[in-house]
């Protein structure tokens, strides 16, 4: 029943980080910032900003997070990509983000400048995959936390479910410290594939990548592009809500905390929220989930 979930989560208390796009415009970044500091009193383990493809939002990226190390108490991470980029222009952006006083990087080999789809080639002087580029963050900055993507479905370009373990092995022999996945919406394709990491002797933290539907036709066309797949029973929670964006709020608040509350029973502790910069959504799952505002997080005080 969801009051005894409720009651077994708030037993089990968990860890959320949340992930945010860079904004493009002036009236972007406003919203992003009221985003941000809707959040962060939720106390995250960190708040991550993403890379457009091709690494085409790099300097709005830096921006973001150099911001958020100067005026908030929760730890930035900032991704990194090796797309389209020179092995010394990428080294120049980790060492950037060092003296700005970033510790936590998510690297990513990135997608193409064509986005999903578009087949990856390397940059001619650039790093070769994700294991490559996290050699290189870990030669330069071995204090720096590293997380990569996992794909509880298969990343759509892997031969095979094999050849994708094959590369999580890679970058986490090469220093990882933990895999977020790309967002699924049934949870035994992420049970089973941590099940499957353990027994290849993949044993770092690997976190449920979750995503708030704020826009059901938007994620499920998203989720065809990235190999994620929409269930009949999932896609029926939201139809006949096109027109209706106050009740599939409502409904998407309800399913997530559903999702992550049957995770919970299975153990899991630690969540990623793609937030889509839809912080009232976030939020309200947050809360169905039992956390509060905690006292003197957020933003920093003034000196």
């Amino acid at each position: 029943m969801p009051n005894a979930r409720l009651s077994r989560a708030a037993r089990r208390p968990i860890r959320v980080s949340f992930e945010f796009f860079p904004p493009k415009t002036p009236e972007m970044e406003a919203a992003l910032w009221r985003s941000v500091e809707r959040l962060a009193p939720l106390g995250p383990t960190f708040m991550s900003v993403t890379y457009g493809a091709g690494g085409s939002t790099r300097e709005r990226t830096h921006a973001t997070v150099e911001r958020m190390v100067r005026e908030l108490d929760v730890p930035p991470a900032a991704h990194l990509t090796c797309v389209s980029a020179s092995k010394a222009e990428v080294d120049a952006v980790v060492e950037s983000y060092r003296e700005a006083g970033v510790r936590h990087i998510v690297a990513l080999r990135g997608d193409p400048a064509g986005g999903v789809g578009t087949a990856f080639e390397p940059h001619p002087d650039g790093y070769k995959s994700t294991a490559d580029l996290i050699s290189g963050i870990r030669a330069r900055a071995p204090e720096i936390e590293l997380s990569v993507s996992a794909y509880p479905e298969k990343h759509p370009e892997s031969p095979s479910v094999e050849a994708d373990f094959d590369v999580l092995r890679a970058k986490v022999d090469a220093g990882a410290n933990r895999a977020i996945t790309q967002f699924f919406f049934d949870n035994g394709h992420y049970l089973r594939y941590v099940d499957e990491a353990r027994k290849r002797g993949i044993h770092v933290p690997i976190v449920p990548g979750i995503v708030p539907v704020s826009n059901f036709k938007q994620t499920a066309n998203f989720a065809a592009r990235a190999g994620a797949t929409v269930p009949d029973w999932f896609a029926a929670r939201f139809e006949g809500l096109e027109d209706d964006p106050s009740t599939r709020q409502l409904v998407a608040a309800a399913v997530a905390a559903e999702q992550v509350l049957d995770l919970v029973d299975h153990g899991v502790k630690d969540f990623h929220f793609y937030t889509m910069n839809k912080a009232d959504l976030v939020y309200a799952i947050c809360h169905l989930l039992g956390l509060r505002p905690a006292e003197g997080m957020g933003k920093r005080a003034a000196a």
